[in-house]
C-alpha cells in the first residue's frame, strides 16, 4: 500500500497565529531592509508569548537541514500586532519599525515555512507529515513551493512582496488563509516604517518607467493618470494595466504599467480613464529574473468610462531585432534601453503597454500551465516540424514570445495546440515579465489554433543484422501512475520506435514514487515489471530488465521517488552478460582478458562515490552480447540545469551554474569510456541518456574523441528532441564509439511537440552493427 504524506495541520488556532511573513528584506529590488515575522492573535485575550519561538525551513528541506528559532516574550493583543525582525540584507532603504523580538535567520524570499513552537528547542521533522505530528507547533505556514505546510502552499513570495493573512482566520490550509502583497510590518506599539504615508508626486507612466529597466522613482510614492487597457480578476497578483494616451517621443520608456491589487479584484474595466495613486516597486518573480515595475498599495479614481483603448502595438517580423541582450558579464538593468538593437530591450520598452501579434506558428505545444509560445520571425532558425531550433548561445530565437491568458477558463479555456499549428487571427494584450519564459503577452484578445496536422513520427524496424538501441526518460514513471500513461509510454516504444533491441530508462522512480517521501522504499521492480506488461500488451516484445536500487534519497528527483536509470532488452535478440557484485556503492570496473575489454560487475555503476553525483544520478553500465559481438551501453541521466540564470534574466551572459557539476560527469563518464577503449581500442560503446546540456555545451564537449555525438550528425532543422521556452533542443544524447559499421540514427519526435504527451521527451534510437564491416560482410 502506498503511504501518502498528510498535510501539516492541526486544529485551527484560537490563540496567537503567524500573520505575515517576509523574506525578501535587503534582497536586490527591495525597500524594507530586513526579513520579519508578523504575529497576532485570533482570541480575545492577550496572548502570551512567553517561552514560545519563531522558526524557520529551508522550503525544500535536505536530510541535513535544521530548523533556526527566534526566542520571544511579551504578549500580543487582540487586534494588534507582534514585530519578529531576521535577518538583515545588503540592500533596502527602508527599516523596519522597532522590533519586538529580534532574531537572524535569513529568510528565502520565494518559498520557505515558517512555525509558531511552544518551547524554543529547534523542531525535527522535515516533511509536513511528521510536523503535522509535533505537538509543539502552534501554527505554521508553508509558502511557495514549501514542501512543509498546511493542507495547501501559501502563494510564493518575492524581494518585494510578503504572504499575509487576508483576515485574523486559521482554516489550517495556507493557501485560503494567505495571500501575496505589499510587506506591511507593523509592531506592538502599531507603528509602521517610515510613519505616515508621504505625499504623491504627479508623474506620467514614461516618467515612471524611465530609460533603463528600473524605475528612478522606485519608492516612492506617485499619481499618475491612464487609460485602463486590461485586467487580471483571478489569482493572487490580480490588478489592472493602465496605459498613458499621451506618448512621450522617448522609444526607450514605456507608456504602460501594471497596478496591483493583490488578491482584491479592481473594480475597473478597459477604457477606464483613471488616476491611480500608488508606490513604485519593482517585483522580481526569482532570483536573477527581471523585474516588473508595478504600482503597489494603490488606489485609484475612475475620472470617465468608454474611453477609446490605445491601439496595440504591432509585433511583426521585422520589428523585434536580432541580437537578445547587451553582454557585459554582469547585470545590465543600469543600462540605457536600446530597444532598436536589443530584443528584450524592445520588451523592456513596451512593459506593461499593450501589443499585438497576428497569424503567428506556435513553437510550442500548450503547457501544462496554460503557455503558449509562438514566434514572431518565421524563418529564424526554423525546425523540420514547425519549431524553432536553439543551435548555440550566440544565436538565440529572438522572434519567440510566450502567449498567456486574462480571459478567465471557464469563459473561454486555453487554446490547445501543437508546435507548427498556427494562432490564427489577432492576439492582443498587455506585455508582462514573467520568470519562467520572459516577457509574455498577456491576452485580453486570443486568437483561435489553425491545426496544421502535426504527427507523431514512426521509426523503421532494425534489420536482422542491426542492433538497435534506444533512450527514452519516461518522466518520473512509478508503479502507482495511472495505466493511462504506461499504455502511452509502452506503444511509443512499439510503434514509434519499432520496439528496439535495448532501451536505456531515465527517470525511473521507486514503486511508490514521490507519494512515500521517508518510507525507505527505493525498490522499482514493480515500476518496471508494470512497464514490460503494457509493452506486452501493445504487441511487442516481453523485455527483461535490470537497474541498481540507489541508497534512498540520495539520487535527486521529486523527494521520495529515488530516480534512477535503467535497461530494458529483448532477450529474444541480445543477451544480458550478468556478472554479479553490483549495488548502489560499488563501482564497476574494466578488466582487460585475452586483449578485450569486459565490466568486472554488470550491471554496474559508474564510479558512484565520486561526488561529482553527489544528488544525482549515477551512470549505469551494462555489457551485451549480440550475434556473437560485445556492446557496452552506458545509462545516464546527468544534473538537471535546475539554478541556472534564465537567458531573459538580468544578467548577461546569464550564469550557468549547474554546468559545473555536468562537467564534472561528463570527466568521470569519459574516464569510464577511455578505460574502455584503452583495453580494447575496438570496444562497441554506446553511451545514452538525459544528460541534460546542449551539443554545443562544454559539457557534451568532454565526451567529443572516442565518442561521436550522433547528434551533429543530423541537419540543423532536426537536432532536438525537448522543447523549453519555446526552443527546440537536445538534451538527450547518443554517443558511439568508432567501431560499429553502418550506424543510423534517428530522433523520433512523438512527445515534446504535442500537446498531449506521455513524457517531456521525445526518444531516440541508434540502429549499428557491432563489431565493424569484417565481421558482417557475409550477412
Amino acid at each position: 500500500m502506498a503511504v501518502i504524506a498528510a498535510p501539516a495541520t492541526a486544529a485551527p488556532s484560537s490563540g496567537p497565529v503567524i500573520a505575515e511573513v517576509y523574506g525578501g528584506g535587503g534582497n536586490s529590488g527591495a525597500t524594507l531592509t530586513n526579513d520579519f515575522v508578523e504575529l497576532a492573535t485570533v482570541g480575545t485575550a492577550p496572548a502570551s508569548l512567553d517561552g514560545l519561538s519563531v522558526q524557520y525551513l529551508p522550503g525544500s528541506p535536505s536530510p541535513s537541514s535544521r530548523w533556526q528559532s527566534t526566542t520571544l516574550k511579551g504578549s500580543v493583543e487582540p487586534g494588534g500586532s507582534y514585530l519578529v525582525a531576521q535577518a538583515k540584507g545588503s540592500g533596502g532603504t527602508v527599516a523596519l519599525p522597532e522590533a519586538d523580538a529580534v532574531g537572524s535567520i535569513s529568510m528565502a524570499a520565494g518559498s520557505g515555512t515558517v512555525a509558531l513552537v511552544a518551547g524554543t528547542t529547534p523542531l525535527t521533522c522535515l516533511t509536513a507529515a511528521d510536523c503535522a505530528a509535533d505537538s509543539r507547533i502552534v501554527d505554521l505556514v508553508g509558502y511557495g513551493s514549501a514542501v512543509v505546510r498546511e493542507t495547501r502552499p501559501a502563494p510564493s513570495a518575492s524581494n518585494t512582496t510578503s504572504v499575509a493573512r487576508a483576515a485574523l482566520t486559521d482554516t489550517d490550509d495556507n493557501s485560503a488563509d494567505f495571500a501575496a502583497g505589499d510587506p506591511t510590518p507593523v509592531n506592538a506599539a502599531g507603528e509602521e516604517p517610515g510613519g505616515g504615508a508621504p505625499e504623491p508626486t504627479d508623474a506620467r507612466i514614461h516618467d515612471v518607467q524611465g530609460t533603463t529597466r528600473l524605475s528612478p522613482l522606485t519608492g516612492e510614492t506617485v499619481r499618475v493618470p491612464g487609460i485602463v487597457t486590461a485586467t487580471r480578476a483571478f489569482g493572487s497578483a490580480r490588478g489592472f494595466w493602465l496605459q498613458d494616451p499621451e506618448p512621450d517621443d522617448d522609444p526607450r520608456t514605456s507608456e504602460g504599467i501594471f497596478v496591483f491589487t493583490g488578491s482584491s479584484t479592481p473594480s475597473v474595466a478597459p477604457g477606464d480613464a483613471v488616476t491611480a495613486t500608488g508606490r513604485v516597486a519593482e517585483y522580481y518573480p526569482a532570483s536573477g529574473a527581471q523585474s516588473l515595475t508595478q504600482l503597489t498599495g494603490a488606489t485609484w479614481t475612475v475620472e470617465s468610462r468608454g474611453n477609446a483603448v490605445p491601439e496595440p502595438r504591432a509585433v511583426t517580423e521585422d520589428t523585434l531585432p536580432g541580437e537578445l541582450a547587451p553582454q557585459p558579464g554582469g547585470n545590465i538593468e543600469g543600462l540605457p534601453l536600446e530597444p532598436e538593437k536589443y530584443s528584450l530591450d524592445f520588451w523592456e520598452a513596451h512593459e506593461g503597454e499593450l501589443v499585438s501579434v497576428t497569424d503567428v506558428r506556435a513553437v510550442s505545444r500548450s503547457t501544462d500551465y496554460n503557455e503558449l509560445y509562438v514566434t514572431t520571425k518565421p524563418d529564424q532558425n526554423p525546425s523540420a516540424r514547425g519549431g524553432a531550433v536553439y543551435l548555440g548561445y550566440d544565436r538565440p530565437n529572438t522572434g519567440i514570445v510566450k502567449i498567456e491568458s486574462l480571459i478567465p477558463f471557464s469563459q473561454r479555456p486555453f487554446p490547445q495546440a501543437n508546435t507548427g499549428d498556427t494562432l490564427a487571427g489577432v492576439t492582443s494584450g498587455p506585455v508582462e515579465y514573467d520568470s519562467f519564459g520572459g516577457y509574455t503577452l498577456m491576452a485580453n484578445v486570443l486568437g483561435e489554433v489553425k491545426d496544421n496536422g502535426l504527427e507523431r513520427e514512426v521509426t523503421r524496424k532494425q534489420r536482422a543484422g542491426e542492433l538497435a538501441v534506444a533512450t527514452y526518460n519516461v518522466e518520473n514513471l512509478s508503479a502507482v501512475d495511472d495505466q493511462a500513461k504506461f499504455d502511452a509510454l509502452a506503444r511509443g516504444v512499439v510503434e514509434n520506435l519499432a520496439a528496439p533491441d535495448i532501451v536505456t530508462l531515465e527517470e525511473i522512480q521507486d514503486n511508490n514514487g514521490a507519494e512515500g517521501v521517508e518510507d525507505g522504499v527505493v525498490a522499482a521492480d514493480r515500476t518496471l515489471d508494470r512497464f514490460v506488461d503494457a509493452i506486452v500488451a501493445a504487441g511487442g516484445p516481453r523485455y527483461e530488465w535490470r537497474q541498481i536500487d540507489p541508497q534512498d534519497r540520495t539520487d535527486g528527483g521529486e523527494p521520495g521517488g529515488n530516480i534512477r536509470v535503467g535497461f530494458l532488452f529483448n532477450p529474444k535478440r541480445v543477451s544480458f552478460v550478468d556478472r554479479p557484485g553490483g549495488d548502489a556503492t560499488t563501482p564497476v570496473e574494466v578488466v582487460r582478458k585475452a586483449g578485450k575489454a569486459r565490466l568486472s560487475i554488470s550491471p554496474g555503476r559508474v564510479d558512484p562515490g565520486n561526488d561529482a553525483w553527489e544528488d544525482s544520478r549515477k551512470p549505469l553500465a551494462g555489457e551485451f552480447r549480440f550475434h556473437g559481438r560485445t556492446v557496452f551501453v552506458v545509462a545516464n541521466h546527468f544534473a538537471s540545469k535546475g539554478g541556472d540564470q534564465p537567458t531573459h534574466g538580468v544578467n548577461q551572459p546569464p550564469v550557468r551554474g549547474s554546468e559545473v557539476q555536468r562537467l564534472r560527469q561528463a570527466e568521470v563518464l569519459r574516464g569510464f569510456v577511455d578505460e574502455l577503449l584503452a583495453a580494447d581500442r575496438g570496444a562497441n560503446v554506446v553511451v545514452a541518456g538525459d544528460l541534460n546540456d546542449f551539443q554545443f555545451s562544454p559539457t557534451i564537449g568532454k565526451l567529443r574523441g572516442p565518442l561521436e555525438v550522433l547528434v551533429d550528425t543530423l541537419p540543423e532543422r532536426e537536432r532536438y528532441g525537448y522543447v523549453f521556452d519555446g526552443n527546440s533542443q537536445v538534451l538527450d544524447h547518443m554517443l558511439i564509439s568508432r567501431a560499429p559499421y553502418g550506424v543510423d540514427y534517428d530522433v523520433v519526435h512523438i512527445n515534446a511537440e504535442f500537446a498531449e504527451q506521455a513524457s517531456d521527451h521525445d526518444p531516440q534510437v541508434v540502429r549499428f552493427r557491432p563489431g565493424g564491416w569484417w565481421s558482417w560482410w557475409w550477412l
